[in-house]
């Protein structure tokens, strides 16, 4: 009873400046709908990033060479030219690596492209029929390349999304042709666009063709063994829980082609451990983010004390007189908390409303570049930002209301 008698007095004496009571509380709001929109545009991006990434293709395992050195300076890993289009096919071996259900190498160069008067740097990857499929891939129009190219060493290209407006506008270039590095290529396909910008602009940037017309027509790279060099084995596995036995499997067979008995030469990384590295920097952009939002929510707190330093200073009369009339000192503080504390969460609630509102209206629209920003929200943002407006409400009345419970009654009653 006594907790109602409290907060009934706690609105009353709110009520009795609305304006200055309003002013305060928009700190909170505007504090509270910042941390809830820039959260969830911040998840909205780590979200995009994994779900562009999936889409590159699931229960991938990538094979890359090691790392070269000359004259003591190491090149970095992928820099050795060790793996050879005979390794790509030794790994289809079922009876070696039975966890590997398809296996897919390419053979990557920049080179220019050229269509009439339009032309285009861009990369252009030599594959086999299988990277359609463990890639993901799909055409909008035409044909991806098929084995009959793969052997005949076909000069057949198919393009992606962007090198096909780049080089044809709004036309289909199936059947048309396409001048890579001086040699004539016929348009088969064009790739359907994956929709990715900024750092994820090679999935429409690049021109597909037979690999071994890659090799003997465009870029003939040979290993120190004179085996056909790629640059990535792309291989799919049956399912997530055979992970560990494909990577063995996948590494004794290398190591047995290789002759190696130290050092691998080659180096194998998961889909998994590109997602979570990711992941880890996004969560640090979230927090980033949410923490520069919560600095609006500290300077609404400050706001909070500010105002109830001067409420105190203004009911000294107020507080001399209840205490002469019996109020104990507890009561004093609890209802100075209490009128601080609904502050914090009536902003915090009317905050959470306008951050939905934001991530709204957010959602879809063009903020960041060319790209439409996308936002994800969660239940926990919102509890979270109003959990922290109540405690920086509470924590920022704190020291008001003690004031305001150690005044004496008899100074209080002579206060002018």
């Amino acid at each position: 009873m006594r907790l109602l008698v409290t907060l009934r007095m706690a609105l009353s004496s709110l009520g009795t400046n609305k304006l200055r009571a309003g002013l305060t509380l928009l700190g909170i709001v505007i504090g509270v709908s910042a941390v809830i929109s820039l959260m969830a545009i911040g998840r909205g991006v780590q979200q995009s990033i994994t779900s562009r990434i999936e889409s590159l293709g699931t229960n991938l395992l990538f094979v890359r060479p090691g790392e070269s050195s000359q004259g003591g300076v190491s090149s970095g890993l992928g820099s050795a030219a060790t793996l050879t289009l005979e390794d790509a096919q030794a790994l289809r071996d079922q009876v070696t690596a039975p966890s590997v259900l398809a296996v897919a190498p390419e053979l990557t160069a920049r080179l220019q492209v050229v269509a009439g008067r339009n032309n285009t740097q861009t990369s252009v990857v030599g594959v086999t029929p299988e990277y359609q499929t463990v890639r993901n891939f799909p055409v909008s129009s035409g044909q991806f390349i098929g084995p009959g190219h793969v052997d005949a060493n076909s000069q057949v290209a198919v393009l992606g999304s962007r090198v096909s407006e780049t080089l044809f506008g709004l036309r289909d270039p199936v059947g048309q042709s396409v001048k890579i590095n001086g040699r004539r290529f016929q348009v088969i396909g064009v790739l359907e666009s994956k929709g990715a910008g900024g750092s994820f602009g090679f999935l429409d940037d690049q021109v597909l063709v037979p690999i071994t017309a890659a090799y003997y027509r465009l870029s003939s790279q040979r290993t120190a063994q004179g085996g056909i060099n790629v640059q990535t084995i792309n291989v799919q596995i049956a399912g997530t829980d055979q992970m560990d036995s494909a990577v063995q499997e996948i590494a004794t067979v290398l190591r047995q082609r290789h002759r190696l008995a130290g050092q691998d030469d080659f180096s194998i990384t998961n889909q998994q451990e590109t997602i979570e590295a990711l992941e880890e920097t996004t969560n640090t952009f979230v927090l980033f983010l949410g923490a520069i939002a919560g600095i609006s929510l500290l300077v609404g707190g400050i706001g909070i004390m500010n105002i109830m330093l001067v409420t105190v200073t203004e009911r000294t009369r107020e507080i001399g007189i209840r205490k002469a009339m019996g109020a104990k000192r507890r009561d004093i503080l609890l209802q100075f908390i209490a009128e601080a504390t609904l502050l914090s969460l009536g902003g915090g609630g009317a905050g959470v409303l306008l951050g939905l509102l934001l991530v709204q209206l957010l959602n879809g629209q063009t903020l960041f570049g060319s790209q439409p920003t996308q936002t994800s929200f969660n239940g926990d943002i919102a509890l979270l930002a109003l959990g922290v407006s109540a405690a920086i409400g509470l924590f920022f009345g704190i020291y008001p209301a003690v004031r305001a419970s150690r005044l004496h009654p008899i100074d209080a009653l002579r206060y002018e």
